[in-house]
């Protein structure tokens, strides 16, 4: 332990002295959390913290840390630290000393180093915050009486008024109606839908424009997208080794979510729909499918913790802004969120399963061509299965042999009190499977019937008068009797060859035991009946696999799975989940560990929400509950974090500038009043309609600003906090794309379907929302115009200006392709067809002074030039942003 200890007293020698700079960010103390301080706990502050501090170092606190040894400080330079290459087992001394860490928690601390080292003032040993303080936990407050039309300019000009300033002039209305169109179905509108806005001079003109918008189907498109960020959507599941990478049906998550938002189905409802579908009474089982919201997230290679991990994450901070997954290893160091309410939802999640046969949720007709698919793909089906049966049957033949049962009996006596982890090396020493080894040691603890005679046996030296003494399995202890074995080993082979005809169901043909069935079929049962002794689940036994029987496998699933998900003709189903039938009673497990179990928790909501006297869940795995209760108006935080989020894609920032956390450490929104009361009127007026709440935002003046840069306001309010005018923006990628379809005259306006790949020749004319996501391999023009990363939950898309966007619109081939059939469109006259590009693709008329150059370009130009022309205008920033 002091070697350990004195290991990060080197650790620390090296930290740069960026440590004592600028005030850590959310990222790199998120990074300290999941990653260091687990570390710190749990071997280093035992020496160098609050009672002890060998060498005079303290490393519980940041003043610890800067004051360093008893010799000086204990800061240095990152890229001249001995730690790393200790670490790495690569120096003069290998740390820790007893085991060898894990490559990532290697890579976790070199990455924390040069980042930083970044660690919150509160120290390693953090006190638990008081959640009676923060705002966000708080019941909404409801403000003085206020009219609901003028309601959200009031509070902002309060505001504006508060730091001196002034709201900016109204928008003209070809910038408001461009706005407007964007928004709210990320499409630009047609030249004409500008002259007529412009020519309606009714009060109600505007308000027209936005509910003929909210009314279109590509409103739903359009805020779908949205949606799909939060809930991290993909087409693929990321890295799985083996398996079929595709998720086959994700698409009818999005076909889901487009068809709610274009429903205005109730938000509480859409978020209990995608939790616990399967839990509810459905009018329209096509809603089965919102529970993509679970089911379409990364697969960790099928680590299932990380998997269950990654949903409570998305529950947490997608629909409360809460952080519960800091828990995980910990009590969460900042929310009042302990460890223990993290795996009372572990064990929400782990009660549940997806079914291996998904719920049709639609029909096609029945044409001979659909029959002869459904028959080929059962055909390939039933191969995949029968030779997945006989794989995993010749997996387990040995371990029912008679000398196999024997060798595993003996190992549970030689391990017997062994932890966990201790068992599993002792097993892998030996070439023992450690999962077979801890099913055995876990069945003679619990098998008094069976098992209790082995136990008797072997606690003491073997006697004819403890023989005589035995009680359990008639069987076992007729056959023990009758052979008086005077070794452990002997008694070992007696077990292995009755248990060897029970495994096999060969005492069938009369060679086994004399005695009653019942209790030879009892017998049998628990050696391979459901959860049986010498039946594991797949998982357990898929390493004894050989690799050439799983590649084998590997083609006959994945025909199957591919001809299931690519053809046209397969139904569309529903990525569901089940629940068990019967819930898991979670426990904690101590540092995170699956391998180190603690006390046993309740499935339940966390305390800081649901209160102390909370019940636990009682509707099976409980996902329904969680759902109810996450809705339950008395929890402040759904209404408060789906309301900034709405506010945030319409203004670019929302109230709360992390719309993920709204925890402790989380700036106070810039409008609180104004939060607390749309929240409120959310619920209660709105009926949790984001229609209507789209319509009130719209409606307002502060939404209706000039988007014009004042200088002194500039200056006041660099950043825009206080809302002095409409933010401009760019284009997100999905509209820039959608935009050039339209310039072209070449969009398909269908709604739903599965996804296309983008960026192939010929080109996809489907919305963008369409396109097909692979989440292991973004396509890099994703990644240059700042889409959202699939890995996990996006809260917000990086704003980003590089070369690559407009590269990309000079020398594509799918936009050079849009520009010249947007040139083809325009026919007559030289200026006419000027006049026809702009209308088309900035829906208004050219300026003199445009035209005129327009004009002179297109005389001194080759042949080329119409479409070079339509080029320029696609590259405009008029075209590829919004005021």
């Amino acid at each position: 332990m002091r070697r350990y200890c004195l290991l990060f007293a080197v650790f620390l020698t090296v930290l740069p002295s960026a440590f004592t700079a600028d005030k850590p960010t959310a990222e790199q103390l998120d990074f300290f959390e999941k990653n260091i301080r687990p570390l710190f706990l749990s071997d280093c502050v035992r020496c160098h913290g609050e009672k002890k501090q060998e060498a005079g170092l303290r490393l519980d606190s940041p003043a610890g840390i800067r004051k360093g040894t008893d010799k000086g400080s204990i800061l240095g330079d990152v890229d001249k630290s001995t730690l790393i290459k200790s670490i790495r087992r690569q120096g003069d001394y290998a740390m820790p000393p007893d085991k060898e860490l894990p490559k990532e928690k290697v890579e976790a601390i070199v990455a924390w180093l040069k980042a930083g080292a970044a660690m919150p003032e509160g120290g390693v040993i953090a006190k638990q915050p008081n959640a009676k303080d923060h705002w966000a936990f708080q019941p909404l407050k409801q403000s003085a009486i206020r009219n609901p039309q003028t309601a959200i300019d009031s509070f902002i000009t309060e505001k504006l008024k508060a730091n001196n300033l002034t709201m900016s002039p109204k928008a003209d209305k070809r910038t408001l109606i461009r706005r407007a169109y964007f928004d709210l179905i990320g499409l630009p509108p047609s030249y004409e839908d500008v002259q007529a806005f412009e020519k309606d001079e009714s009060p109600e003109a505007f308000a027209k424009v936005v509910d003929k918008l909210l009314a279109m189907p590509q409103y739903g498109e359009r805020w779908a997208r949205h949606w799909l960020d939060v809930a991290r959507y993909a087409d693929t599941k990321g890295y799985v080794f083996t398996e079929d990478r595709n998720y086959p049906y994700a698409y009818t998550f999005r076909e889901y979510v487009i068809r709610s938002l274009n429903e205005d189905k109730p938000y509480n409802r859409f978020v209990v729909e995608q939790l616990a579908a399967d839990k509810l009474d459905l009018r329209d089982k096509r809603d089965l499918a919102g529970m993509g919201f679970l089911t379409v997230g990364r697969r960790f290679s099928n680590n299932i913790h990380d998997i269950i991990d990654d949903r409570i994450d998305l529950v947490g901070r997608g629909l409360m802004g809460l952080s519960i997954g800091c828990a995980r290893c910990h009590d969460h160091k900042f929310d009042p969120v302990p460890i223990a309410d993290y795996y009372s939802l572990y064990g929400v999640f782990q009660s549940s399963n997806e079914p291996k046969e998904l719920p049709l949720i639609g029909e096609v007709p029945r044409t001979p061509e659909l029959i002869a698919f459904e028959a080929e793909l059962a055909k390939k089906e039933k191969a995949a299965a029968d030779f997945e049966k006989k794989m995993y049957a010749d997996a387990l033949a040995p371990f029912k042999k008679s000398d196999s049962i024997a060798t595993m009996l003996l190992a549970t006596k030689e391990t017997e009190g062994f932890p966990n982890d201790k068992a599993d090396k002792w097993g892998n020493e030996r070439k023992i499977d450690p999962r077979i080894l801890e099913r055995w040691r876990s069945a003679v603890k619990g098998h008094d019937d069976i098992f209790g005679p082995w136990r008797t046996l072997a606690a003491k030296p073997i006697t004819p008068e403890l023989l005589k003494s035995l009680k359990g399995n008639s069987y076992i202890v007729e056959l023990l009797r009758e052979s008086q074995p005077t070794k452990l080993s002997d008694v070992a082979m007696i077990y292995g060859e009755l248990l060897e005809l029970a495994a096999t169901e060969s005492g069938a043909d009369g060679r086994k035991p004399a005695g009653g069935d019942a209790e030879w079929q009892s017998l049998t049962t628990r050696l391979i009946g459901a959860e049986g002794i010498l039946n594991p689940p797949n998982t357990d036994i898929d390493k004894l696999v050989p690799i050439a029987t799983k590649r084998i496998f590997r083609t006959l699933r994945n025909d199957a799975m591919t001809m299931r998900a690519k053809s046209p003709l397969a139904p569309p189903r529903a990525m569901v989940m089940n629940d068990n039938a019967k819930p898991t009673e979670p426990v904690v497990f101590l540092r995170g560990s699956p391998n180190n179990r603690g006390p046993q928790v309740p499935r339940r909501m966390p305390e800081l929400l649901a209160g102390k006297d909370r019940k636990p869940f009682s509707n099976g795995s409980g996902r329904l509950d969680l759902a109810n209760a996450i809705v339950d108006p008395s929890n402040p935080l759904t209404p408060r974090v789906i309301v900034n989020r709405v506010w945030m894609w319409h203004f670019g920032q929302g109230f709360v500038r992390t719309p993920s956390d709204f925890g402790i450490r989380t700036e106070l929104p810039t409008h609180p009043e104004l939060l607390d009361w749309l929240a409120h009127t959310f619920i209660t007026q709105d009926g949790w309609s984001l229609k209507k709440l789209h319509r009130r935002i719209l409606l307002s003046e502060t939404y209706q600003q000039s988007s014009v840069v004042n200088a002194e306001s500039a200056k006041a309010d660099p950043e825009n906090r206080w809302l002095s005018r409409f933010s401009r923006h760019r284009l997100d990628f999905e509209g820039m794309r959608d935009s050039l379809l339209v310039a072209a005259g070449t969009l398909d306006k269908s709604i739903g379907g599965r996804s296309e790949n983008l960026f192939t020749a010929p080109f996809t004319k489907r919305r963008t929302v369409y396109g097909f996501v692979d989440r292991q391999n973004l396509p890099g023009t994703f990644q240059a115009f700042d889409f959202a990363s699939p890995e996990q939950h996006t809260p917000q898309r990086f704003q980003t200006t590089v070369p690559q966007q407009a590269l990309f619109l000079m020398n594509s081939p799918f936009a050079i392709e849009q520009a010249k059939a947007a040139a083809a469109r325009t026919s007559g006259t030289v200026e006419n067809r000027v006049k026809q590009l702009y209308r088309t693709i900035l829906s208004r008329e050219p300026t003199t002074q445009e035209l005129a150059l327009a004009c002179d370009y297109l005389f001194e130009t080759p042949t080329l030039a119409w479409e070079q022309l339509a080029q320029v205008l696609l590259l405009s920033n008029e075209f590829a942003f919004v005021d």
